[in-house]
């Protein structure tokens, strides 16, 4: 089968190469999957470097979300069966025509979604529901200021944040994306590259700030700014490249919380929590307040992966970039 195989840490997606591999084996517990298609991150242009937390052995298929066509089972699973359409994820392996990936890292595909559309929700709508309410604790009224908004997880947030009753400020480097962001349901949009950005979120807000910081960027510091008191930060992720050093006197002397939200460590740490979070984006979907947005036009086939990253890498993207890997869009 095709998949792209990183087998030296590489500069960056233009070094990438599809490659004919053996197709894999799943073992007992997994499922074998026909990929439909791939989810495209931001931290796949990290993990080729070898620059991300998660560091695999080379070599490795890159890759990390997908949906498909469920192939093979263990005989002892009772949740799917061939033919089942499902989305997961895994830390590698997304890449390519077929995926072994455990059946507990998998979910029957809602029958509204199409496989581009589930292809992305596994890591951007958790990460942000668990962002929003398991670390932020939201509450209908709050203030959200919510960066890189027209991204994956940007969206997902503005999405879940309305659905939760939140008033949200959409932060984005380009007012181009003003209207995607106004589409998923935000209040207010601003431009994180005005100077005055920080004056203005103080502005839309009365005076108060924002209770809530969503942070993918890396903006705590200049955030800080425009914080309410008592206000919490959550820190999900450093898009802009740098981890920041933040002024700590400006947590204690506006009482915020900064914190921090990694889904993936949610399976070693509170794996109790994940049916939660789920069940939850699960009614939002079906009550139709919260919908993946993907990216059009849609990238097509294992050698636009290395567009596909070019693009996120740019910032010319919104919402979620999908590589369709079967032959035919359902979008």
């Amino acid at each position: 089968m095709r998949a792209i195989v990183v087998k030296s840490w590489l500069k960056g997606p233009g070094d990438m190469e599809v490659t004919d591999i053996p197709m894999p084996v799943a073992k007992d517990g997994e499922l074998l999957v026909k990929v439909d298609s791939a989810g495209v991150n931001f931290f796949d242009v990290l993990m080729i470097a070898g620059k991300y937390q998660i560091k695999p052995a080379l070599p490795f298929t890159l890759g990390a979300e997908f949906s498909g066509t469920v192939v093979k089972i263990s005989p002892s699973d009772t949740r799917f069966a061939v033919g089942d359409r499902v989305f997961g994820s895994n830390v590698t392996g997304a890449y390519a025509e077929y995926i072994a990936v455990p059946s507990i890292h998998c979910f029957p595909i809602p029958s509204a979604l199409s496989f581009e559309q589930a292809a992305g929700i596994y890591i951007t709508y958790p990460t942000s529901y668990a962002g929003l309410v398991l670390r932020a604790k939201v509450q209908r009224g709050d203030w959200v200021l919510v960066h890189a908004a027209a991204g994956g997880v940007g969206i997902a947030a503005v999405q879940i944040a309305k659905a939760l009753g939140a008033h949200v400020i959409a932060a984005t480097g380009s007012k181009d994306k003003f209207d995607i962001c106004r589409q998923q349901g935000a209040d207010h949009c601003i431009n994180y590259h005005d100077a005055d950005w920080t004056n203005q979120v103080i502005k839309l807000t009365d005076g108060k700030g924002a209770d809530i910081v969503y942070d993918p960027v890396g903006k705590v510091e200049e955030s800080l700014k425009c914080v309410a008191w008592n206000g919490r930060i959550v820190v999900v992720g450093f898009a802009a490249g740098a981890i920041e050093k933040v002024a700590t006197n400006r947590i204690l002397l506006k009482n915020v919380a900064v914190t921090g939200v990694y889904w993936g460590a949610y399976a070693l740490n509170e794996p109790e929590r994940i049916p939660e979070v789920w069940d939850a984006l699960f009614k939002l979907a079906e009550d139709g307040l919260i919908r993946p947005v993907v990216f059009q036009p849609i990238f097509h086939g294992l050698d636009q992966v290395k567009d596909a990253l070019k693009a996120i890498t740019h910032r010319e993207t919104y919402g979620k970039a999908v590589v369709k890997l079967s032959e035919y869009s359902k979008l």
